[in-house]
């Protein structure tokens, strides 16, 4: 449902009144109450403390400072409109994040607020490679349930339901609906149909957003209120069990059924596990665990990995010396940026098998110097042990004709460097894309004409109201000059004055207004000019197919990007952006496309006197021609943007 941004309105505060309306809802809705038994409550001391219990509930659910926010998107083959309203919020040491989004009334809960109180909702599982597709925007289909039957109870028709793999039973990773009475099902094997409406997941838009442009937060390892132990123990289970006439020794079988087959390495799905409505030919068997690789293999993928960047480079900087590095490049960032995003890791397992670690180098020191025995580099080694690349050899044929292989996208791949340069892939695995790439954006400036220029425009049927292009306002005037016949007779670039053109466009104030009253007409262009000046001028920024009353236009002239190349610390040289945000540009994915095009590291940072969210990224080194051309890859045009070289002394 959020694979595409939605459009979000401005946040605003939650009242304490309302934030508890919306926690009561909640706690009613998702049936959270905190049952005493009457004896419990007898007396003072026990009403206050379930009194202290409701309002700890209360701020787990949406915590002190919420705010809630207005949204709009589609979804749907006819790209139905959607609407809604977030709520926002902040636990102690985190950052903010979406914690519910309001569809129709009702109320669903986001992984975060997940992650943080278990057991809110039924959990349904199903194998991860379900869950990856899941993770993309599928439902689920009847026959990828897993774990069952028997199923949760309260897994019924309409009933929201989260969704955790085989793989790591405990972490919530999808929030839907259930379609069926997933409860009721008493086998799955060859059950076609939809079982669960996929609403929100791991990676989607109410996930990756944040206030500062921050990348979504990683899924934790594991959650110990969500351990299915946990939940046998739950208060009711037994009568529930019960009715189904389920012994507790049956259902700590079945515990240890489901223990045994989410432990076990070598788990395979042998039964259909079609998703989004696929009635075809059920998934070929997949085996969880990977065969393990040797030392040799893995030096074989980091190899490949440094040959596929840079073949890269020299492919997308064919006119540049050194394609687009900027040489020496220390050992961190050469791990971090030329090898970890072109390993080929798609899964939890590969994370874990292809690390620096494991080859038969064992740090990234012996990794690079075995490249440069190979002469496919050089490198130099610094005072304190450091490594650093000094020159790669493009010309070589194993770089030239190096065959490509598809890479995953991830949102974080990094590289954690120890006292011994062991570099260790770090990935949450989560497959994100930048939908700025590839937008068409169009700037425009909007004219409102001020009150004092209603006669003019209610004599030609328009509305002070509206917004104008340039265009349409010399239209409208000369409509006006037509109408009431203000051509002079012997100039037809004059325009005679009369009481209304005179007291609402020119006021006296000046040496030319007092000259153009004197003489009584003005030509027909400087009258245009000066009404235009008059009015009060907007701009808005149409995206795609975006019509210009589906856009708010805002007051002031236009926005630009901003490039500014200063020199730090001596003579080393820093290429700043700021700006991006009006453009529907991420700072944060440009930020990490950036560091890998440029070899360099970025960082992102509040723009020094700026508003609020305004953010600033920082490239090291002079990357001004690199930054225009990912920025026109989004749609912007260089005539949006500015560029100040303070390292010359001089604009550009």
């Amino acid at each position: 449902m959020f694979k595409k941004k939605p459009n979000f309105k401005t946040l605003a505060p939650l009242r304490s009144s309302d934030r508890r309306k919306i926690t009561d809802q909640i706690i009613a809705e998702y049936h959270l109450g905190i049952r005493k038994e009457e004896d419990d409550v007898s007396n003072a001391d026990e009403q206050a403390k379930t009194s202290e219990d409701i309002s700890a509930l209360r701020s787990s659910l949406l915590p002190d400072g919420s705010q809630s926010a207005k949204f709009s998107t589609t979804t749907g083959p006819d790209l139905k409109t959607l609407t809604g309203i977030v709520y926002v919020g902040a636990r102690l040491g985190e950052d903010q994040r979406i914690l519910w989004f309001k569809i129709n009334e009702k109320i669903y809960p986001t992984v975060y607020t997940l992650w943080k109180n278990p057991r809110i909702i039924p959990l349904l599982h199903t194998p991860d490679d379900v869950l990856r597709k899941m993770r993309g925007g599928a439902d689920l289909m009847t026959p990828g349930l897993a774990n069952g039957p028997p199923f949760p109870l309260n897994a019924a028709r309409e009933s929201t339901v989260a969704i955790a793999s085989l793989e790591n039973p405990t972490v919530p990773m999808v929030v839907g609906t259930c379609e069926i009475d997933v409860c009721a099902l008493s086998n799955v094997q060859g059950v076609k149909g939809r079982a669960v409406k996929n609403l929100h997941w791991d990676g989607d838009e109410i996930w990756a957003w944040s206030h500062g442009g921050k990348p979504g937060g990683s899924a934790p390892n594991t959650i110990d209120g969500w351990g299915i132990a946990e939940i046998s123990s739950s208060p009711g289970l037994e009568e529930e069990l019960a009715e189904l006439n389920i012994s507790r020794t049956e259902a700590e079988n079945i515990e240890q059924d489901v223990d045994r087959e989410s432990e076990d390495r070598e788990l395979k799905v042998d039964h259909c596990t079609n998703i989004n409505g696929e009635d075809g030919t059920p998934w070929e068997e997949v085996s969880v665990q990977r065969k393990e690789l040797t030392s040799k293999e893995v030096d074989e993928i980091f190899r490949n990995a440094f040959l596929f960047a840079m073949h890269q480079h020299r492919e997308t900087h064919p006119n540049d010396v050194r394609h687009g590095l900027d040489f020496p490049i220390p050992q961190s960032l050469f791990i971090s940026n030329l090898i970890l995003p072109f390993l080929p890791i798609y899964t939890e397992e590969d994370t874990n098998a292809i690390q620096i670690k494991k080859t038969s180098w064992k740090s990234a020191k012996k990794f690079i110097k075995a490249l440069e025995k190979e002469k496919l580099l050089k490198s130099k080694d610094r005072n304190g042990g450091e490594t650093v690349i000094q020159d790669v050899d493009f010309k070589d044929m194993a770089i030239s004709t190096f065959k490509p292989y598809r890479l995953p996208r991830k949102d974080n791949m990094v590289a954690d460097a120890d006292g011994d340069g062991n570099e260790k892939a770090v990935t949450s695995g989560v497959f994100i894309t930048d939908d700025s790439v590839g937008q068409q954006l169009k700037k425009i400036g909007l004219l409102k004409p001020k009150e004092k220029l209603a006669p003019i425009f209610s004599s030609t049927g328009s509305t002070l109201h509206s917004f104008y292009l340039p265009a349409e306002l010399r239209t409208l005037i000369n409509a006006y000059i037509d109408s009431e016949n203000l051509i002079s007779a012997t100039n037809k670039q004059l325009v005679v004055l009369n009481p209304i053109l005179a007291n609402a466009v020119f006021n006296g104030q000046t040496s030319t207004d007092r000259e153009v009253l004197a003489k009584g007409t003005v030509p027909k262009d400087a009258l245009v000019e000066r009404i235009i000046m008059i009015c009060t001028h907007y701009w808005a920024i149409l995206r795609n197919d975006e019509e210009r009353d589906q856009v708010k236009p805002k007051p002031g002239n236009a926005p630009t990007i901003k490039i500014l190349l200063e020199t730090r610390s001596g003579n080393k040289t820093v290429t700043k952006v700021s700006g991006t945000e009006p453009f529907y540009v991420s700072p944060q994915l440009l930020a990490d496309e950036l560091q890998k095009t440029c070899a360099s590291s970025t960082s992102i940072n509040q723009l020094m006197g700026g508003k609020v969210g305004a953010m600033e990224i920082m490239i090291q080194g002079p990357q001004k021609d690199i930054v225009i051309k990912a920025l026109e890859r989004r749609g912007v045009s260089r005539t949006w943007i500015e560029v100040l070289d303070k390292t010359k002394g001089k604009k550009r």
